[in-house]
Parts: C-alpha cells; sequence; structure tokens
C-alpha cells in the first residue's frame, strides 16, 4: 500500500489546502494520472498517484494538509481493509494513528512533539481547536474530523454548532478589543496568507517613492494603431504593458542596481544579469505576480502573447509554480481600476516595483500653449538600502524618455 504525501515543493511553502479531488472515493487509477488539485500559497497544482490502485482518500477537500501528511492510500483492497472506519474521512486504529503522527512529527519542522495532541484515543487536534471547542461548550470527542489522519479541524467544531458565527464575547481573548455584536470569521486561504507574509516582510523594507508623469500621446497612439493587426495575425490581445516591460528592461539595462536584491546577512548587493519581469495580476482569489521569464529577448508582440497566456492561466486556475518564480523586477498596473496615483509595495526580495496608472486626457502645456494630452501618472517604490533618491529619478526618467519615444515603440510585423 502506498501513502500519498503532501511533500516538500521548496520556495518555503509548508502548507497546503485541498482544493478538488479529480476521483471518487475508492476509485481505481493509474500511476502518475492527477487526482487530487492542492492550492499552496504560489499556485494550484496536479498532484500525481504514486501507483496504481484503489484510492482511499484521507485529507477531505477544504482542508489544510502539512508536509508529511497522507493525503490518500493507494492499494489493494485487502490492503485497505485495514483501514479502519466508514465514509470518506479515514481514522486510523489508536496505534496507527499514533505512528502517523510520530512520522509527521520526524519529517516536518511544523508538527512538534507539543502541536498535536492525541485525545481520548483517536482523537487528534491542536491546543487551538481544543480552546475553540471548550469556548463554545462541544465536546471534542463526538466531533467527526475532516483533516489528515482524522484529525479535527476549527470547522469542524463550528460546523457541530450549526454555525459558523461566534459571539464575539466567547471570543474576546482572541479579538482584540471589545466588541457588542457578532461576527464572521473568515479563515484565510493559502495565497492570501502567502500575501500577508510578503506584506510583512515588504513592510520591513526601508522603503521611498518616486512619482513622475509621462507625456503618453505616442504611446497610446502606438497601441490604438497596432491593436487590430497585432490581434489578427498572433491571436494576442495589445495593451500598453508589453511597451510597459520592454521600456523597463532597457531602463534596467542603464542602471543594474534596480534589477538585483539585497543580501543582508552578507552585506551585498546581488547584481542579476537576466531579465524576468514580474506582472501583477488580480484574481478572484487575490492578486498574484506572474512572470514573463528572460523579458529582453521578446519584442512588443512576444510580451503580449506571454502574459496574455499567463492571464489565461490564472483565469482558469491552472497556472504553474515556475510561472510565479524568480522575477527579478515588477510592475502593477491598476490603470484599469480607477484612481490617481498608488504607492506599490515592494516584491520582496527585489529592490524597486514600478506603479503604472490609468492615461488620461489632461491640460497640458506644450509650446508655451495649453493643449489637451494623454498623461501617465507613474510610480516607483524602492529599496533606500540599495539605490537612492536621485537614481531612482533617473531610473524613472529613463522609462518615461522611452515611452515618449515614437521611435523606440514602433513595431515591426
Amino acid at each position: 500500500m502506498k501513502e500519498l504525501k503532501f511533500v516538500d515543493v521548496g520556495e518555503g511553502i509548508t502548507e497546503g489546502h485541498v482544493r478538488k479531488w479529480l476521483i471518487a472515493d475508492g476509485a481505481i487509477v493509474k500511476e502518475d494520472q492527477a487526482i487530487v488539485k492542492i492550492e499552496t500559497d504560489k499556485a494550484i497544482v496536479d498532484v500525481p498517484a504514486p501507483a496504481s490502485g484503489i484510492v482511499k482518500i484521507n485529507a477531505q477537500e477544504n482542508t489544510d494538509v502539512h508536509i508529511g501528511d497522507i493525503i490518500a492510500y493507494i492499494g489493494t483492497a485487502d490492503e485497505l481493509s485495514s483501514l479502519t472506519g466508514a465514509g470518506p474521512a479515514i481514522k486510523l486504529s489508536q496505534q496507527k494513528t499514533s505512528k502517523a503522527v510520530e512520522e509527521r512529527q520526524a519529517q516536518s519542522p511544523l508538527l512538534p512533539a507539543q502541536a498535536v495532541t492525541i485525545l481520548r484515543g483517536e482523537v487528534l487536534a491542536t491546543p487551538s481547536v481544543r480552546k475553540l471547542a471548550r469556548d463554545l461548550k462541544v465536546d471534542i470527542t463526538s466531533v467527526a474530523g475532516s483533516g489528515p489522519s482524522g484529525r479535527i479541524l476549527e470547522n469542524d467544531v463550528r460546523n457541530t454548532i450549526g454555525s459558523a458565527q461566534v459571539p464575539v464575547a466567547q471570543r474576546a481573548d482572541t479579538a482584540g478589543g471589545h466588541v457588542s455584536g457578532q461576527v464572521d470569521r473568515i479563515p484565510l486561504t493559502q495565497l492570501r496568507k502567502a500575501i500577508a507574509r510578503n506584506m510583512e516582510e515588504s513592510a520591513r523594507i526601508p522603503r521611498a517613492v518616486h512619482i513622475d508623469i509621462a507625456d503618453a500621446d505616442s504611446l497610446f497612439d502606438a497601441v490604438s494603431t497596432l491593436r487590430k493587426e497585432v490581434e489578427w495575425k498572433s491571436g494576442a490581445k495589445l495593451t500598453f504593458i508589453p511597451f510597459i516591460i520592454k521600456a523597463v528592461v532597457e531602463a534596467l539595462k542603464e542602471h543594474p542596481r534596480f534589477n538585483s536584491s539585497y543580501d543582508g546577512q552578507t552585506g551585498e548587493i546581488v547584481l542579476k544579469k537576466y531579465y524576468n519581469i514580474g506582472i501583477a495580476v488580480d484574481s478572484p482569489d487575490g492578486l498574484r505576480v506572474v512572470v514573463i521569464k528572460d523579458a529582453d529577448k521578446k519584442d512588443v508582440v512576444g510580451l503580449a502573447i506571454e502574459l496574455q497566456k499567463l492571464r489565461k492561466k490564472i483565469a482558469d486556475g491552472n497556472i504553474a509554480l515556475e510561472d510565479l518564480q524568480g522575477s527579478t523586477f515588477t510592475i502593477t498596473n491598476v490603470g484599469s481600476l480607477g484612481g490617481y496615483l498608488s504607492v506599490p509595495m515592494i516584491n520582496p526580495p527585489e529592490v524597486a516595483i514600478l506603479g503604472t496608472h490609468t492615461i488620461k486626457d489632461t491640460a497640458v502645456v506644450k509650446d508655451g500653449q495649453i493643449k489637451i494630452g494623454k498623461t501617465l501618472p507613474m510610480s516607483l517604490s524602492f529599496d533606500h538600502r540599495v539605490v537612492d533618491g536621485a537614481d531612482a529619478a533617473r531610473f524613472l526618467g529613463s522609462i518615461i524618455k522611452r515611452l515618449q519615444d515614437p521611435e523606440f515603440l514602433r513595431v515591426e510585423l
């Protein structure tokens, strides 16, 4: 019998969320067949079966798993008959449960001996879940656990009383202050947990912001003129972003410190000789940064095609980890969402992030006269440990110079 475990996938990922089983409990599968979708901090990944056989699901949909947790068992009918308990959520015998917990403790630093406690035979629950059960006056021995190896989760306790709404008075110790009514507590998704951790790390960077406005007449004309022909010839929808990426790459070559990271342990600046441009993309689950690898080797049409493919993967929910890793500089475009200006958070371990905003008709002065022109507000957040304000002004000026140059915006089709 084979155990399908949640394994270390790298990138500092330590837990996942069982999003969807692709097969039914008890189904016969072939080796390497994708059987479950696991959401991690970075992406949703298809996990294959390690062997052929019958599947016994151990971790139900919408439950969290940690490295080393058993997601399912695969074997023959005789082998699976040794697993006790009815229904999809398996409960092992006390001896086997103890062994499974010990194995996970040995394999994962997230599960020290005190982190998982076996209560009254086969009951598995963390201290926080047991405390919640006490607060809600729920007999934890009567709760069916939906987590790995039958572990009881917070939602299992709340579902026992038929509601996820918990009176604040019962949870004043964790609410952070007195509230007189009821609240809804919404568990963070794996993506939102990752965003929270990333933003906490970003907030520790001593950053400053440089703001400028580009004359966007030439950029607007280039996109308007080329859009239909590019879509007809390549199938890609042309936007302003590919031109901005191209301008950023050229500016990074001129100002290499903006394509670097800061190593605080060694006191070094790590200059990167490759140009992987991250693009912040809004999704139903939260903000994701897709990465266009080797952006310096692609023309505007190639960048548009690549960006469209990555956006489609996000929309379809099948973005891969490699599509979200390795960026050296990030662009976040909030122009389509409205607003005039924003101060973007740096995407660690990068040195800077460029925010682009809505191109608008604005009263501008040209040749001593007030005229109506297209303008593009831009903001550059930067790590002040690595670069100074003057560096930021020159770098953003280099980007703007190219976006205002009709020759630079010329595209060969």
